[in-house]
């Protein structure tokens, strides 16, 4: 006995790949969150303390990786010297700001943090007067629009999975870091105690100074690595990019790799998701780019009311 095919099938066949589609897209700019919650995730292992100036720090190498390039440099080498400048600009940031600012309160470093946020990004629009309407900026990887390939049925860009490619690296090394070397051993310890780390003699100002300088080269590359993929880096680029990459950090657990990774990427997914996969549901219509942020962060307000500390963040037990 023959049966005849369902009239939905080619209906039903479109929406499983555009459903992929929409995972693959999430994935590529989720790869950013993930970079730059690699970063706060870094200086909080060393610091304990969130740097709000993060994707400012970023928009600001990225800039100078422009600027580089534009005066005729590769762009790899643009941004493999904005990189290095931004690890000197961490440590200095660290020592001249940071440090005096820890030693009154927390809380001092936080406002400093915020009055970092403002300060660079007036400077950056000071510097880059034409930044405010955009300056084009390449791709580190091939981004023609043949360069794809095809994954039953959806197009993943080779440019969206050297991105990837590179925050899975990224990760890989700093697990190397935290997990086999003694610096990464120092940066854990100052962390969960900076008065026993000093008694124990762990250099706890150079500690926290390598943090901040680690933490602004990854955030370099991510923000070239965002540019690359917007083709164009502005004044305001970076600034929604750290909100979610801080989101993404809180959601996986600021004290860990994976989750930041693993927390970046799920933003990214879910604003794919949110954003463009309910315009095939009947009586979606209501949701859909203005709501993708909304509905990500209700997400992570719902994780967190049941796990504070984060999907993969470890709790902190304190003896009475």
């Amino acid at each position: 006995m023959r049966f005849a095919a369902p009239t939905s099938g080619p209906r039903q066949r479109d929406t499983v790949k555009d459903l992929l589609q929409y995972i693959l897209d999430g994935l590529s700019i989720g790869s950013v969150y993930a970079l730059i919650a690699l970063g706060i995730v870094v200086i909080y292992r060393g610091t304990s303390n969130i740097n709000f100036a993060q994707g400012e720090m970023a928009l600001f190498s990225t800039l100078i990786a422009w600027w580089l390039h534009d005066k005729g440099l590769p762009l790899l080498l643009a941004i493999a010297i904005s990189a290095v400048l931004a690890c000197l600009g961490g440590a200095l940031v660290e020592v001249c700001l940071m440090r005096p600012a820890g030693k009154r309160s927390a809380f001092a470093a936080i406002v400093i943090a915020i009055g970092l946020f403002q300060a660079l990004n007036s400077f950056s629009g000071l510097l880059f007067p034409k930044a405010g309407q955009g300056l084009p900026f390449p791709s580190l990887f091939p981004n023609k629009p043949d360069d794809f390939i095809t994954i039953f049925g959806a197009a993943w860009r080779i440019e969206r999975i050297g991105v990837f490619a590179v925050v899975l690296v990224i990760t890989w090394l700093l697990f190397l870091l935290f997990q086999k070397t003694k610096v990464g051993l120092a940066m854990r310890t100052v962390a969960d105690n900076p008065a026993s780390a000093k008694l124990v003699g762990v250099p706890s100002n150079k500690v926290l100074m390598f943090s901040w300088a680690l933490a602004a080269s990854i955030g370099a590359l991510g923000g070239a690595l965002k540019a690359g993929i917007d083709t164009n880096v502005s004044i305001g680029s970076m600034f929604s990019v750290f909100l979610l990459s801080a989101a993404a950090a809180t959601l996986g657990g600021l004290d860990s790799l994976g989750g930041a990774v693993i927390g970046g990427l799920s933003l990214g997914v879910i604003e794919s998701l949110v954003g463009n996969y309910p315009e095939n549901w009947p009586g979606s219509d209501w949701i859909g780019n203005e709501t993708k942020t909304a509905v990500a962060f209700v997400i992570i307000l719902v994780v967190l009311l049941v796990r504070p500390s984060g999907l993969f963040g470890s709790s902190r037990v304190e003896r009475v």
